[in-house]
């Protein structure tokens, strides 16, 4: 409608008498609210007697429910359409300020809609109603947030995330859009309550870009479970990684085991005792094969080249070494080279001992009885003498060191000290026929020279005699066939009638006297060149020997050996 004679208004009532159509008594009568009791979003502007309620005119006849102030009244229950405010029922008389929405009224459905299946979007926190002025929606048309009103006022999921910037801990998102912030002029239709966590409210009022997006974005929570579990994870890969490479260690030995079992090899020093024998002329792969076949190494190959490129490896001696099970080829090697490893009883033979003299320091050093080695001297066969020995044992136990085994017998001893004679005689090249004759020469020369540097001229006084066919005459003959040490004898001595008396029988005697060593060996066979018929020992402490041609110059020496007796009587 329009005042007569006046322009037409839009959106508002207006009358002749400046009441909006409304009694002058309903604006000054008792009960006139003021402005500061319009509820927000009322369309009564205060003191301008307009009201803004579209375009419904004319007055209207007051109900009886209107005196109650709402619609949710038992007694006036709700009827007819829904005007423009909300309400179902409209004021009789004419605009009149909107009521306070009732729960029913909230729930009801909106005028003009298709259905119940109509949804009605909630407005936007922070905005507010239209109020008929364009500038908003231009303001809003160039604002950032203007997409948003374009959705029709749809909340829109994540709409004020950012993700850069932090948020706080423990606090709930508040609705953005409550009921009782819904202005009059819009229904709100029902809808379902989603429940929300149980999380502390925030201390203090929170800023858009505080407020948590629950349950629609979980980041926050996903990086701070993630840092929770960040050092598990750490150990977790840890521990994978190391499985992974010791897998791959363990694979690759077993695959290179498969491959090439000599490559076979235990760590560490290994565990327990057990004996291993290496045998007289064993070779490095010949110990290897003994040590795998016991256990001690796991394969030939690790300890065969631990010991090419160690210098002292082939210095290993025949003997038993006490070792231990499953251990590396290194280990094994250096425990073979460490002489405490080694079950000996070590025996050094001196040149020019007799048989009997021997065999008594066998038994003193190796705890053998002496009964069990006289046993064996006795029993030529079983030790393995040669046939031209004529079963004579004297000078064939060579004189050496000897290393000898827990369980070697009386027999394995003596055997390995012929055996050593024969490769005495083998490498000096001593044809079989001449060696027994060489082996006398050589006990005597042993027996008879102070020094090895007078070892050469006894034997060429020897030679020139026996050319001679003169006696040898030699008191270390005489004292061996009586059994006695010393450097003199006596007339009953020299009466002996023993093979071995060279007073009495010429030549040589029928075997050796003593246990010769190489030097003697090798005087025999080189003797030195002279014309020497006669020696005599004149200082025994000294060592000093002369040599003579003649009977007369011998006995010039001869008293000086008288005379050296006579300062040292005890000999």
């Amino acid at each position: 409608m329009s005042a007569p004679g006046g322009p037409p208004r839009r959106g508002r009532h207006a009358s002749d008498d400046a009441t909006g159509g409304v009694p002058a008594s309903f604006w000054t009568g008792p009960g006139t609210p003021t402005a500061g009791e319009y509820p927000p979003g009322s369309p009564v502007r205060p003191g301008s007697g307009l009201i803004d309620r579209g375009d419904q005119t004319g007055p209207l006849v007051e109900p009886d429910w209107w005196s109650y102030g709402s619609t949710d009244h038992p007694d006036h229950p709700r009827t007819g359409g829904t005007d423009a405010h909300g309400f179902g029922r409209q004021h009789p008389s004419g605009p009149l300020p909107p009521m306070p929405v009732g729960i029913w009224d909230r729930l009801g459905p909106r005028a003009g809609s298709a259905g119940d299946d109509a949804t009605v979007a909630t407005a936007r926190v922070g905005g507010r109603p239209d109020d008929g002025n364009d500038r908003d929606e231009e303001v809003l048309a160039d604002s950032p947030a203007s997409w948003e009103e374009q959705t029709g006022g749809l909340e829109v999921i994540g709409a004020n995330v950012d993700e850069e910037s932090p948020r706080r801990r423990g606090l709930r998102r508040p609705r953005r859009a409550r009921t009782a912030d819904v202005p009059p002029t819009a229904a709100i239709p029902a809808q379902p309550v989603l429940a929300e966590p149980p999380v502390a409210e925030a201390a203090g009022p929170l800023t858009d870009d505080e407020i948590p997006v629950v349950p629609y974005d979980s980041r926050h929570d996903r990086r701070r479970r993630r840092r929770r579990r960040r050092p598990f994870a750490i150990l977790f890969a840890l521990l994978v990684l190391g499985g992974i490479v010791g897998g791959i260690v363990l694979g690759g030995q077993k695959l290179l085991d498969l491959l090439d079992p000599s490559s076979r090899d235990y760590t560490g020093s290994g565990s327990g005792s057990i004996d291993i024998r290496v045998n007289q002329g064993d070779t490095l792969s010949d110990i290897a094969r003994t040590l795998d076949g016991a256990d001690v190494i796991a394969s030939t190959g690790p300890f065969v080249s631990a010991a090419k490129s160690h210098p002292d490896a082939t210095g290993i001696q025949p003997g038993v070494y006490t070792l231990r099970l499953k251990m590396s080829g290194e280990s094994a090697l250096e425990l073979l080279l460490d002489p405490a490893a080694r079950q000996v009883s070590r025996v050094t033979l001196r040149e020019g001992l007799t048989v009997v003299q021997t065999l008594a320091l066998i038994a003193e050093d190796t705890g053998t009885p002496l009964e069990e080695l006289q046993a064996a001297a006795a029993d030529p066969v079983a030790l393995g003498l040669p046939a031209y020995a004529n079963g004579m044992l004297e000078g064939f136990l060579f004189p050496a060191t000897y290393d000898f085994e827990p369980d070697d017998t009386a027999v394995d001893m003596l055997s390995a000290m012929v055996v050593r004679a024969e490769q005495a005689f083998d490498a000096l090249q001593v044809p079989e026929a001449d060696r027994l004759t060489v082996l006398t020469k050589a006990s005597i020369v042993q027996a008879e020279a102070a020094g090895t540097e007078d070892m050469a001229k006894v034997a060429r006084v020897l030679e020139n005699r026996l050319a001679d066919g003169m006696p040898l005459q030699l008191d270390t003959t005489v004292n061996y066939a009586n059994g006695k040490g010393g450097i003199t004898t006596t007339a009953a001595d020299r009466a002996n009638p023993s093979p071995y008396n060279t007073y009495v029988h010429p030549g040589l005697p029928p075997g050796a006297i003593s246990n010769p060593g190489e030097e003697a060996l090798k005087a025999v066979l080189a003797p030195a060149e002279g014309d020497w018929r006669f020696f005599v020992v004149v200082n025994p402490d000294t060592g000093e020997t002369r040599f003579a041609r003649t009977g007369a110059e011998h006995q010039q020496n001869v008293l000086l050996f008288q005379q050296w007796l006579r300062e040292n009587p005890e000999g």
